[in-house]
């Protein structure tokens, strides 16, 4: 469901959607902006463990849709067991963090604070 969270059109994803595991998956999520989104908030445990395993690159394939879209991702919720396990895992969130395409968030809240300091 597309929301205007902080002045911007953010499609929600419902928690108990269906699992993000392949590319396909990923362009059905993309395809689901055309209702005017500009982000999407993607909860953490909709994404299959291998986004989180850099090895697989399905992060990075991932993340890379999403930009050539020209689509902000914000995964929101704990992503932290996962952080504890990879020292290339933090990097990645906190470069994502930088960025203005891909943000790891722990709630809307936190998201609507992004959204606020990115506004023109």
């Amino acid at each position: 469901m597309v929301q205007e969270r902080a002045g911007v059109p953010v499609l929600v994803c419902d928690p108990d959607g269906p699992l993000i595991a392949t590319m396909d998956d990923a362009l059905d999520l993309i395809g689901s902006t055309y209702q005017g989104a500009e982000v999407v908030a993607l909860p953490a445990a909709r994404l299959d463990e291998r986004f989180f395993s850099l090895g697989t690159r399905f992060a990075g394939e991932l993340m890379q849709k999403f930009v050539n879209y020209r689509l902000k991702l914000a995964v929101v919720g704990d992503v932290s067991s996962y952080l504890a396990a990879s020292s290339a895992l933090r990097a990645l969130v906190r470069e994502s963090n930088r960025s203005d395409h891909v943000w790891f968030v722990p709630d809307l809240d936190a998201l609507d604070a992004r959204l606020a300091v990115q506004a023109p």
